[in-house]
């Protein structure tokens, strides 16, 4: 079968589908990627279904050569991205040749990008899934995150090109705001503790990776001194004894057992993992009603999106 050869993994690359679910029962958690709507659209981009197998980039440093003819795309960070050394746009696809040099150097504004195949990358599911948990060793190549010299295998087909105009990309900032639904144990914040969370600045501090977002800011002081372990949703705001908040992403445990005042939004947590250290981030409560309608209003969106792609000619 053909083959993507990584000459490079860059800082941290990983093979991610749409997630594993149904089995956090036996301590497995979801993992897939951090901004799904990048990674649906690197897919749609090689014609692919939006689930299809791809590659997460952290920061960047991918090195790839194809050993096939076929169609990528690149989707989500800014990031310099280039085929045999010539730079190449983003947010369209692209056709390569065996032989070709795929490299993305470093990120210039957000942190993880996606690099779809036309057909997807053909690995074996682990547990229902290929999406690649590091700490739990399961999925993607034997668990682990690309490795120079890891071959890659792909159908080798090929795809019309396509482009998603500009107004309908994403864009990313460092300074953001994301919605949070209040959990059921938020009473045991006061309400001066509330509007201390509710209307402060956080920062991303170093302690931010898939597992979790640590941030800086005023410390939080909660009514709960002990509780039992439970369920962990995406999304989760844990206040730990240090009272500095922890968003939980695709790779957290699946039970904690510290407070939570609420739960990101997941259309807002794409925003949130592609921000790098430092990144300003506020939180703005909404009621559930509320969230239910933006879920809609994005599908909506997404679908509208999708009718306004353009075929484009190849290089």
């Amino acid at each position: 079968m053909s083959c993507f050869k990584v000459v490079s993994p860059g800082f941290l690359s990983l093979l991610q589908d749409a997630g594993r679910y149904g089995y956090h029962g036996v301590g497995l958690t979801t993992s897939g990627p951090m901004d799904a709507l990048a990674f649906n659209w690197a897919n749609l981009l090689c014609g692919n279904a939006a689930d299809a197998v791809a590659i997460e980039a952290s920061v960047g440093g991918l090195t790839l050569t194809s050993q096939a003819d076929t169609v990528i795309a690149v989707t989500g960070a800014e990031v310099p991205f280039t085929i045999n050394g010539e730079e190449r746009e983003l947010w369209r696809s692209h056709k390569v040749k065996t032989g070709d040099t795929i490299a993305l150097s470093f990120a210039t504004n957000g942190c993880r990008s996606y690099l779809a195949v036309a057909g997807g990358f053909q690995i074996k599911e682990s547990f229902g899934s290929v999406a690649t948990v590091v700490r739990e060793g399961i999925g993607g190549l034997a668990g682990k995150a690309l490795q120079a010299g890891d071959e890659l295998p792909v159908k080798g087909i090929d795809a019309p090109c396509l482009e998603l105009p500009e107004q309908w990309r994403p864009s990313y900032s460092k300074d953001i705001t994301v919605r949070v639904i209040p959990s059921y144990q938020v009473q045991s914040f006061s309400p001066v503790q509330q509007r201390l969370f509710f209307g402060s600045d956080y920062k991303v501090s170093d302690r931010c990776d898939r597992m979790g977002y640590k941030l800086e800011g005023p410390a939080l002081k909660t009514s709960m001194t002990a509780m039992l372990s439970e369920g962990i949703c995406l999304g989760a705001i844990q206040v730990p004894p240090d009272g500095q908040p922890i968003v939980l992403m695709n790779d957290r445990q699946t039970i904690g057992g510290y407070p939570k005042i609420g739960a990101v939004l997941s259309l807002d947590l794409a925003y949130l993992a592609q921000q790098m250290p430092g990144g300003k981030v506020r939180f703005e409560p909404i009621t559930i009603d509320c969230a239910h309608n933006a879920l809609h209003l994005a599908k909506s969106h997404f679908e509208r999106a999708q009718s306004q792609l353009v075929a484009v000619a190849s290089e």
